[in-house]
């Protein structure tokens, strides 16, 4: 006891001396930050005016700008909440003893001492992984670091006030853990780097060259863990990667506003965000006409959705090009052979990547370079005419081909050779044929630009992050790894929360033999959920058996909250209900309150029944009304799901996969009203009181 009432006080004190470093820090950078504002401002009034080199001095000085603000942001949150973990170690390999405090915020005193270590360090994974004894860490590009830890400590801090401390084994104590799961919505992001667990702490360290999948059930971290990550590979891999190479994925605008809120907590700016419906016709360029349209799915897009339906068209593609690339042996009457057969095949088979005009192009470069060489000692207009000649040997481009109309040909083509009713994809023909494309054939379109039409090679981008990565088809990442071939993909999801169960993924098997291509590509699986209470994880876990088969369930962390709450009432009834409900949710102080309906249609009708106005896509503090599918990837303190009964989630996987989707966005409280009994897929999931 007495051992560590000092203990206690030397912490305290430490604690005070970090504070008056960080203190000190925010005054300069506060000077800085006054003088680097005057002095662009000042090169700004100097550009404007034409004066000089003031323009490339106006964009250094914008970037130092840029760099003092975001110091000064560091040191401020530092202030609130100084680090939360220490380790003291003795280092085998350079023979001296540490002791380092790590923070979310790494932080210098006079630009050069560290005195809290930023939680993306190499070293920091020390705190993360390694269990009192010998160990190692890893550091990019180096070989590990022998170590022996001696201690591992936790804190609880609160802006000057220490609360308390635990030395474990484990990084993130499970008393810690629980206090920072019981808080509200806003507080959880902020505290997580603190709570980093050892599975979730592998997959954020891992190489950045490599492709990765995790299936994480609802409540996993899945998001987190993924932004987690683009922040650790750009501390780590600066040199390398810039923010503008990455680009995040998502199905909807809400849960990119709800992903992109969380990146400047974790020093992150500049990633990009698209919907997938943006993100393919992007991939295109100026191939995808302005007049082009994006459309919901239509009802072949369960076909289409296929790996089988790509592999058709890559089959198609393929002969296309045998069809209008003659390779035979190229001969001119006065200078012999240009290129022979075996050549021209052999130059192909080297550029797989290639799409058919710019093989051609490259082809009739060669030509070009072979009719120079051979004319060597010939006059100079002779020369000039042989390769006007020969200019455009191979040369598609005359046909004036369009993605669409080579996607056409593909149709009849793949109806007729699987004997397929051609008035089935009559819809498909004609709102293709009128530049109206569900998500797939917009994804066929960009494999018909890459292998036919492409022209320039682009690497704009070296990571996607793809989140919810289960609601788009394989065929979609069968394509984006044919264009992006270069890049690497990690793929967020939950098969068990696939809401579109016709067209998405069900199984992960097909997504791996698309894009595992070397041993070190890894599937990661995150079966723990520390979102949700115990009362609604049992809940939700009954759901869950009937929507995966028992494939995926949840191990939820130990965390008791209020029991389920079922209330059914008749017409005027259940409106005063539900009026009552968010008015006691909201006085227990819960920030983030979601009432979620089945429709949009019934959506509507609870936003008047609540006098709710807004329509915005934004996710925002106070009460959200919103269907089912937008929920996907969010969570809310408190969830009341509207009429969960038979009529509105039927006993099949489909339905259950929304079910369970709906219940899995609560934090701490989940209220169910309705005016009938509820659905079969809930028996025996809420217990009888």
């Amino acid at each position: 006891m007495e051992k560590h009432l000092r203990e206690q006080e030397q912490e305290k004190a430490h604690l005070a001396q970090c504070l008056e470093i960080i203190q000190e820090n925010i005054r300069l950078y506060e000077d800085k930050e006054s003088r680097y504002k005057k002095e662009v401002t000042e090169l700004f009034q100097a550009v404007k005016k034409g004066e000089g080199d003031s323009y490339g001095m106006l964009i250094a000085g914008r970037n130092i700008l840029e760099h003092t603000q975001n110091s000064l942001r560091k040191n401020r949150a530092a202030f609130q909440k100084a680090y939360f973990g220490r380790v003291d170690y003795q280092d085998e390999t350079y023979g001296v003893s540490e002791s380092l405090y790590i923070g979310k915020n790494g932080i210098t005193q006079n630009s050069n001492d560290v005195i809290i270590v930023d939680w993306r360090a190499p070293v920091s994974s020390v705190y993360y992984e390694n269990e009192l004894g010998q160990g190692h860490y890893d550091v990019p590009g180096s070989q590990p670091v022998e170590i022996t830890l001696h201690k591992k400590r936790t804190y609880d801090i609160q802006g000057k006030d220490l609360l308390g401390f635990y030395d474990d084994d484990v990084a993130a104590n499970d008393d810690l853990l629980v206090k920072y799961l019981s808080q509200n919505k806003e507080a959880v992001l902020g505290d997580i780097i603190a709570t980093i667990q050892k599975e979730q702490n592998e997959i954020i360290r891992d190489t950045p060259f490599k492709n990765i999948i995790v299936q994480g059930v609802a409540g996993s971290g899945k998001t987190t863990v993924a932004l987690h990550r683009i922040s650790y590979v750009l501390y780590n891999y600066e040199e390398k990667y810039k923010p503008s190479e990455f680009c995040i994925v998502g199905s909807s605008d809400m849960l990119l506003n709800y992903i992109s809120s969380g990146l400047p907590e974790l020093d992150v700016s500049h990633v990009r965000q698209m919907r997938m419906d943006v993100f393919l016709p992007y991939l295109m360029g100026k191939s995808w006409k302005k007049k082009y349209q994006i459309i919901p799915e239509d009802i072949m897009a369960f076909v289409k959705s296929k790996l089988s339906f790509i592999c058709a068209l890559d089959e198609f593609l393929d002969m296309w090009k045998q069809r209008y690339l003659s390779l035979n042996t190229i001969k001119d009457a006065e200078l012999g052979i240009l290129l022979s057969e075996e050549n021209m095949k052999e130059t192909r088979q080297r550029n797989p990547q290639l799409s058919l005009l710019q093989l051609e192009k490259l082809l009739n470069t060669r030509i070009a370079s072979r009719i120079k060489f051979l004319c060597t000692e010939k006059e100079e207009h002779y020369k000039k005419q042989k390769l006007q000649e020969y200019k455009k040997y191979f040369d598609s481009a005359k046909h004036k081909w369009t993605e669409v109309q080579i996607y056409q040909e593909f149709l009849l083509w793949f109806v007729e050779k699987n004997g397929l009713e051609k008035s089935q994809w009559k819809g498909t023909l004609e709102h293709v044929s009128k530049g109206a494309f569900d998500l797939y054939d917009t994804a066929a379109l960009c494999l018909i630009w890459k292998r036919i039409l492409k022209k320039k090679d682009t690497d704009e981008f070296s990571q996607i992050v793809i989140d919810e990565a289960q609601d788009f088809g394989v065929m979609i990442y069968y394509v984006m790894k044919q264009i992006l071939d270069t890049c690497y993909f990690t793929i967020m999801g939950d098969v068990s929360q696939n809401i579109r169960y016709e067209t998405g993924m069900n199984d992960w098997e097909d997504l791996k033999k698309v894009l595992f291509q070397k041993e070190q590509d890894s599937f990661y699986l995150l079966a723990k959920s520390y979102r949700n209470t115990i009362e609604i994880s049992e809940c939700a876990g009954k759901v869950l058996e009937k929507a995966s088969q028992g494939s995926y369930k949840i191990q939820p962390v130990i965390r008791h909250g209020q029991e389920v709450q079922v209330h059914i009432q008749k017409g005027e009834a259940l409106k005063q209900l539900l009026k009552a409900t968010v008015a006691k949710v909201q006085k227990q102080g819960f920030e983030t309150i979601a009432v979620v309906c089945r429709t949009k249609e019934e959506t509507r009708e609870v936003k008047e029944i609540l006098e709710i106005q807004e329509e915005t896509e934004d996710f925002h503090n106070g009460v959200m009304v919103l269907p089912v599918t937008l929920t996907k990837g969010l969570e809310f303190d408190a969830v009341i799901l509207w009429k969960a009964d038979e009529e509105h989630y039927g006993e099949n996987p489909k339905e259950a996969k929304l079910l369970y989707v709906a219940i899995t966005r609560a934090l701490h409280q989940l209220y169910f009203l309705g005016d009938k009994p509820l659905s079969g897929l809930l028996k025996d999931g809420i217990p009888k009181r």
